[in-house]
């Protein structure tokens, strides 16, 4: 692709990878409760959901899912339930004492794994893979390395943001020291996750 299309992509790219998601919230979430060193195992989880939704859309899935919309259904309402999950989890997180620590003590692999289901319940993001990838890719050049370009792109602005939230929890962290504040935290976080599961549910392939 040409470096002007490109660069359209990386801004486009930028700036929707910015807009505060759920996967956003998780990493700022669990680098508060955990500190970004550990978050980043949630970041991995979250990249490789990415990585494999990215992937899934090239090789076809995207149009598979709108062409099914009973498929898509059966993915977006499991999405829906983890996310409210996460919610009802983040409503009634422990706040001090030794729950909160034995939370921090969670393991790099409990880590990751729940960046990586956070991650894949968003069946949108295989639909909007499929959507942008062809205002970016010309049929005249090889098809796979175009690909392999945007795909690049994607995981390093989206890496950035990852960090860029991670940094923010922790300065966040200190604020939330007295008890009062961080149940108030919980508690809009745990609204904040059930609403982007209202969100998933009420969207259409």
């Amino acid at each position: 692709m040409s470096l002007h299309l490109w660069w359209l992509y990386v801004t486009a790219v930028f700036l929707i990878s910015a807009t505060p998601g759920p996967n956003m919230l998780h990493v700022m979430t669990q680098s508060i409760a955990h500190g970004p060193r550990k978050a980043t195992a949630t970041m991995a989880g979250l990249m490789s959901a990415v990585l494999l939704c990215l992937i899934a859309s090239a090789l076809g899935l995207g149009a598979l899912l709108k062409a099914s919309p009973r498929l898509f259904d059966i993915l977006r309402y499991a999405g829906v339930a983890y996310l409210v999950w996460l919610g009802i989890k983040a409503w009634r997180a422990p706040v001090g004492g030794s729950e909160a620590s034995a939370t921090n003590a969670r393991s790099v692999r409990a880590l990751y794994g729940t960046g990586l289901l956070t991650g894949l319940a968003n069946p949108k993001l295989i639909i909007f893979a499929a959507a942008l990838f062809p205002q970016f890719i010309e049929l005249d050049r090889p098809f796979w390395l175009q690909l392999a370009i945007l795909i690049a792109s994607f995981v390093v602005i989206e890496s950035f943001w990852y960090a860029v939230y991670a940094l923010g929890g922790l300065r966040l962290a200190r604020w939330l020291a007295p008890a009062n504040r961080q149940t108030l935290f919980n508690r809009g976080t745990g609204l904040m996750f059930i609403g982007f599961g209202g969100a998933l549910l009420g969207a259409r392939a």
